[in-house]
């Protein structure tokens, strides 16, 4: 296990909506690198940065059209390499974001793919022996080039899925994992890896990494072979680096696969949605963390419990506050309620993300789609900053802006909570201070818990530390052995502990030493 990680708060930026420095109405590295002193003020001391290389944007940067060159609305390949040397000169580690699984139409080796004329680059990525031989199970496009074929999509019509081989050929086109040229993309992803760790990053979180292999089987046992020759390979040179992979699914992707970390998801209806986002499902929002929302703890230990006995000597499970794909959590969570919120999420085990802007409350804005964003593009605004022009994002014009502002006339901003001592940033710089002080709060602290019921609150132990949360709006009282000779580390809202009983009101969380 890394052992960077253990100390590690990640910061997520969307660049383009972060911080512009140039005032094209745009984010940029620029931007990142004025605000570094900001993300470290919150107690982050790691950056992962969404996709930032050269693309036609017609998926905000996942259709990567050269792995090797960042998209010039953000700066320059030696503007980054100086934004990895300013975070490291401020004990900041950065990770950027790996696309393997298919890359822009617009590639150069999706257009020598698509020649009719066989070359290095045909089997590069998956297409069929003939125009009207489709792709079965699977998205396809035909007609788009000279070669006589269809080809495979892994979204978008404009991504052209990588090939990596079938975990069990079925079709004369289909070619099997340890086909040459399917060995062939494996060295070209560790090729860009390679590249960038050189340059001074810090590893990757790794977008659908669990697709790589097509009709894998159940337990994902082609992909996870192909992440284990690439580590082995990358990790001889760059041991440090890390990898988190958007999987969800543990013991795929740190058991078998080898990743460092993974992320718990927010899937419909799963444990990590039943604390944030339980209005997905019908019969009303029964989110853990709304105060009337008569939600259930259990829901999500359910879950989480067997994962983290899975992981904990091997990697660490990812929470987050949000991500790019995710709905903010602000959408339905009170301020108030979003302070108990983090401060559960971020005293878990595991390396925890916050989202930017989360820690202002920044709202999901309902507003047209952007770069095929579709619903997420309200998640993807710009960060807030102050009162006044573009809320401080940008000096251009309005109408240049890479997405609207929030317009509401109480937008949160970072100077408005800096003001205000209840503001929920405080929460999130204390619970992030104390990560860093206390060793309780280590990634891979030990971890257990007490108290887990529908109608109790929810008590944890971190190494030496108890934790205790109850959302509801009433207040509770219940005997816990493990608290005597404890007192009040930290609380929000209200919290008296005597001897072996704790008294903790509705809306509060506490932290006893």
């Amino acid at each position: 296990m890394i052992d960077w990680l253990k100390k590690a708060v990640f910061y997520e930026i969307y660049p383009q909506s972060f911080y512009d420095s140039n005032g094209d109405g745009i984010g940029d590295f620029g931007g990142i690198m004025k605000k570094l002193d900001y993300i470290k003020g919150l107690g982050a001391n790691a950056l992962w940065i969404n996709p930032c290389f050269d693309s036609p944007f017609k998926d905000a940067g996942y259709d990567v059209r050269d792995y090797k060159m960042v998209a010039a609305r953000y700066g320059t390949n030696e503007d980054l390499y100086e934004l990895f040397a300013k975070a490291h000169e401020k004990g900041i580690h950065v990770l950027l974001d790996l696309v393997p699984g298919h890359t822009s139409e617009e590639h150069p080796w999706f257009i020598q793919s698509g020649k009719a004329k066989p070359n290095e680059y045909s089997g590069r990525f998956i297409w069929t022996d003939g125009w009207i031989v489709g792709v079965k199970g699977h998205p396809y496009i035909g007609g788009e080039c000279e070669r006589d074929g269809t080809y495979m999509l892994n979204f978008f019509k404009c991504q052209p899925a990588l090939n990596y081989g079938f975990f069990k050929p079925q079709e004369p086109w289909q070619k099997p994992m340890n086909d040459p040229d399917c060995l062939a993309t494996r060295e070209a992803v560790k090729d860009v890896i390679r590249f960038w760790l050189s340059k001074g990053c810090d590893g990757f979180r790794v977008d659908m990494a669990d697709s790589l292999v097509k009709d894998d089987d159940e337990n994902k046992t082609g992909t996870c072979a192909v992440w284990r020759d690439i580590f082995a390979s990358v990790r001889k040179d760059f041991p440090e680096a890390a990898f988190v992979a958007e999987w969800n699914n543990t013991g795929q992707a740190i058991i078998s696969a080898g990743f460092d970390m993974d992320f718990f998801l927010n899937w419909g209806g799963n444990g990590y949605n039943t604390l944030l986002r339980d209005y997905e499902t019908p019969g009303g929002d029964h989110s853990y963390f709304k105060a009337d929302g008569d939600g259930d703890i259990t829901r999500f230990l359910r879950e989480y419990l067997p994962r983290y006995e899975m992981a904990k000597d091997r990697g660490y499970i990812s929470l987050l506050s949000c991500n790019h794909d995710t709905p903010r959590p602000r959408r339905t969570l009170s301020p108030e309620e979003l302070k108990l919120a983090y401060a559960v999420l971020f005293t878990l085990p595991g390396v925890p993300f916050l989202y930017y802007g989360d820690e202002i409350g920044m709202r999901y804005l309902d507003i047209p789609t952007k770069e095929g964003g579709y619903t997420r593009t309200g998640t993807r605004t710009p960060m807030q900053w102050k009162m006044g022009k573009n809320l401080g994002f940008s000096t251009g014009d309005e109408k240049d802006l890479y997405l609207p502002v929030d317009s509401a006339a109480d937008a949160p901003t970072v100077e408005a909570s800096e003001a205000d001592p209840d503001a929920l940033l405080h929460v999130v710089r204390r619970v992030f201070t104390l990560r860093q002080e206390s060793t309780n709060f280590d990634a891979d602290s030990p971890f257990s818990v007490l108290v887990q019921a529908k109608d109790k609150p929810f008590v944890y132990t971190r190494g030496n530390a108890v934790c205790a949360v109850n959302p509801s709006q009433k207040e509770m009282t219940l005997t816990i052995p493990e608290i005597s000779g404890k007192a009040i580390l930290y609380v929000i809202g209200k919290a008296e502990c005597i001897e072996e009983s704790l008294t903790i009101g509705g809306g509060s969380f506490v932290i006893l030493e």
